[in-house]
């Protein structure tokens, strides 16, 4: 069965070691779980947003309607981690996948009465429901694995993740596939994306609370069973003074930022909407293959954690350079008011291959760039309360930046100037994840010296997952 069993040298207690990783309480099992939430719900809403304007021809009501989802996600992101703790990850997540259906039919709505009021009002409430999400998604990925194993499942998650968007970037590439001329995409790409994110709602169900999934040497992610309101507001208030979090501020703008630059004024403003449909297959493609690459450096590239932090790290920096300098070269062709002609992939030829490329690399430098950070706050610590806190407090400060990005678009920043103020927060992010890395994050035989003896729990309930409720 893949069983182990020892005695505790101090405790004199039976030792149980579980070797298969393929069951439901493993660390293995779960963060795939989270990645097909994640598939349906954000997955499907990434597809929607990359078309360019929620695949509308005016991007106003996507723009407003997004800023208004940004600004709430700034709150309940910092919020999500503490309301996480005290609810656990089944209600947290379910009410937050909850609102994604909300919105696409939100904009099935604006499909037809072109009213921007309830695209607005769809918007703030997934934004609750995203910081609710993103917040559990979060601690599950950083705290449920292994220390020597986090940029790996990191990767894992990214690759089920992304698939939805490549998914639902097929939704309207096929649905809208003879409409070369349509400015805006029909009901049923809508209706499509809405019952994708339906069932990830439903998924959301089967995710176990930290303290009964059991690693592989028998250590359970947290003891704790649940927390207090007035507890996770203190540690909540608390990140505001860490000067860990406030070294993570830069890069946890900069990594939603781009999103508005790259989804509206490159996708949308150079391509047709059927093509646009095809980059984002290959956009969110690329993520998958950008996470598996950066997720190996961080795992496997040397035996000192650190070094693989420095050097994944770097490798992150230089291609972000290179990307975003081609970016600069592609953005000196047009502006908003001298639009090229829309790029068709059958009819545009050689045109095509540029920008295309570009958007692609675009999307393999997003899941670099937001991978890099989620093993950075991994490395911070390996519990799930203060991890779920840390990830709320990147998805706040994530989210208001986001919420930025949609209102520089909205009043028509000149597209040079956006891509300079993007190209300049992820730049400056660097050199302070490096920093961070340097001054927090410990090699494996540093916490082997300070760690505590006698994590291990007995068998007699954990190879199926089942214990007692806690509460």
């Amino acid at each position: 069965m893949g069983e182990e069993y020892a005695r505790d040298a101090e405790t004199g207690e039976t030792q149980f070691r579980q070797k298969t990783r393929f069951r439901y309480n493993s660390p293995l099992v779960q963060v795939c779980m989270i990645g097909l939430v994640c598939f349906c719900c954000p997955g499907m809403f990434n597809a929607l947003s990359g078309m360019g304007g929620g695949g509308q021809v005016d991007h106003t009501a996507v723009n407003n309607a997004n800023t208004a989802l940004y600004t709430t996600f700034a709150v309940f992101g910092i919020l999500g981690g503490g309301i996480y703790n005290i609810l656990g990850p089944r209600y947290t997540l379910f009410a937050g996948c909850s609102t994604y259906v909300l919105y696409a039919g939100a904009f099935l709505y604006y499909n037809h009465y072109k009213h921007q009021a309830f695209a607005i009002v769809a918007g703030a409430i997934l934004g609750f429901g995203a910081g609710l999400l993103w917040a559990g998604q979060g601690a599950i990925m950083t705290s449920y694995p292994p220390q020597d194993r986090k940029g790996t499942y990191i990767a894992i998650f990214w690759s089920i993740f992304n698939m939805g968007g490549v998914i639902g970037g097929l939704i309207p590439f096929v649905m809208n596939y003879n409409r070369t001329e349509a400015v805006s995409v029909n009901d049923g790409t809508y209706i499509d994306f809405m019952f994708f994110m339906a069932i990830g709602t439903v998924l959301t169900l089967g995710i176990l609370p930290p303290s009964r999934v059991v690693r592989d040497d028998g250590s359970r992610c947290t003891n704790i069973k649940y927390s207090k309101v007035t507890t996770e507001l203190i540690e909540i208030l608390k990140l505001f003074l860490n000067w860990k979090m406030l070294l993570l501020v830069p890069a946890s703008l900069a990594s939603n930022f781009f999103y508005s630059y790259q989804f509206n004024n490159v996708n949308g403003l150079l391509f047709n909407l059927r093509t646009s449909g095809l980059n984002n297959m290959f956009y969110w493609g690329a993520q998958m293959l950008g996470s598996v690459g950066i997720g190996y450096i961080f795992d496997y590239s040397f035996e000192s954690r650190r070094k693989r932090g420095f050097i994944g790290i770097g490798v992150v920096a230089l291609l972000s350079t290179g990307i975003w300098a081609g970016g600069l070269a592609n953005q000196l062709t047009y502006s908003a008011e001298d639009l090229p002609e829309k790029l068709d992939f059958k009819i545009s030829g050689s045109r095509f291959a540029g920008p295309f490329v570009l958007y692609f690399s675009y999307g393999l430098l997003d899941a670099m760039f937001q991978s890099t950070v989620y093993w950075v706050i991994g490395a911070l610590a390996d519990d799930s309360e203060t991890l779920s806190r840390y990830a709320g407090f990147y998805k706040g400060i994530q989210s208001a930046g986001g919420a930025a990005a949609w209102q520089i678009d909205a009043h028509k920043v000149s597209l040079i100037g956006q891509l300079i103020i993007n190209w300049s927060l992820t730049t400056i992010s660097y050199p302070l994840l490096v920093l961070l890395v340097m001054l927090a994050v410990k090699d494996k035989n540093e916490v082997e010296d300070g760690a505590t003896k006698g994590s291990a729990v007995t068998s007699s309930s954990l190879s199926n997952g089942n214990e007692g409720n806690g509460k």
